[in-house]
């Protein structure tokens, strides 16, 4: 008895000690892969911060000339005309901003129907061979460079329009917003598809249970229950659409004018920094402080929008 008590307590020992080994590897394993998402995540903080130092710190100067109240509320822009080294401008900034939200209010009424429509037939009515290669290609979409789109928009879709809305310059909001509009269209429907995919069968089998058809099922079970994954897909492509820079540049025109009729020429943001930073301003100049002034409304203009989009999510969001 004694013999075998002893073998017990032999192998007893040893597992334990290869049960303390593999944990020792597992917390070494799991302490590094902390380390690494820890440091990705200050990575991230840093540039974050350094993008705010970037901007902020020549606002003193621009700002030191400028009334912040001019800035925001005028509504004549001429940074870019003149002598580039004279502080005697008009620095309105609210013919680019309004610009920029006219051409992301048009692109917004061509992707959020489409891409929510596309969404619904993936998730709800697609087979899944269907769903292999469409959805595929819809991200295919995603990767096109921004700049294609734009000579698209300035080659193709401007002299279409023309004849027929009578758009008097090649350059317009309308066909740039238009072209924009289906570039953004693969993030709605590619998102809104995942948070569709995401709502549990036992929803829809219930609604089926009741007499509800597909239609009726997908209309008021599948899409209210993933209203938090459509309204971030859809607050995701405002910001694309707020920042997009090429299409607008190419396509948008370079006149920074306040518009109503979107067939005529404006100049958003980020066409206005697209052509100042080509080399138009040099440095000291007030043209070049203007940029950075442009470029932290800009940044604040995407940073109200993503707390938005927080609050809009969290008020939404359902857990199951």
């Amino acid at each position: 008895m004694i013999v075998v008590s002893g073998s017990v307590s032999q192998s007893s020992d040893s597992a334990a000690s290869a049960r303390t080994l593999v944990r020792t590897r597992l917390r070494v394993t799991e302490r590094l892969g902390e380390m690494l998402l820890a440091a990705a995540a200050g990575l991230s903080v840093v540039v974050t911060v350094g993008i705010v130092v970037a901007l902020v710190v020549p606002l003193f100067t621009f700002f030191s000339h400028v009334s912040p109240v001019e800035f925001l509320t005028g509504t004549s822009w001429t940074a870019a005309f003149g002598d580039k080294f004279s502080w005697d401008k008009d620095w309105g900034v609210l013919p680019l901003v309004s610009a920029t939200f006219l051409a992301t209010g048009i692109a917004l009424l061509v992707a959020v129907p489409i891409g929510l429509g596309i969404a619904v037939f993936l998730s709800e009515y697609a087979s899944p061979g269907v769903r292999k290669i469409v959805k595929p290609v819809l991200e295919l979409l995603a990767g096109i460079p921004t700049v294609v789109y734009g000579f698209l928009a300035l080659t193709a879709i401007t002299p279409i329009l023309q004849p027929l809305l009578g758009i008097p310059n090649i350059f317009s909001i309308l066909s740039a917003g238009l072209v924009m509009g289906f570039m953004i269209i693969p993030t709605v429907a590619s998102l809104s598809e995942d948070a569709m995919g995401a709502v549990p069968d036992a929803l829809r089998q219930g609604s089926y249970a009741l007499g509800a058809n597909k239609r009726i099922t997908t209309l008021r079970v599948v899409v209210p229950a993933a209203l938090s994954g459509i309204v971030a897909a859809i607050v995701l492509a405002l910001s694309r659409a707020v920042g997009e820079t090429m299409i607008l540049a190419v396509a948008g025109g370079n006149v920074a004018r306040m518009i109503v009729d979107p067939r005529e020429q404006a100049q958003t943001m980020t066409a206005f920094i697209a052509q100042i930073a080509g080399g138009d301003a040099p440095q000291g100049s007030p043209v070049y402080y203007s940029l950075f002034a442009v470029g932290a409304l800009l940044f604040a203009l995407t940073l109200a929008i993503n707390l938005i989009s927080i609050r809009l999510v969290r008020r939404f969001r359902q857990v199951y």
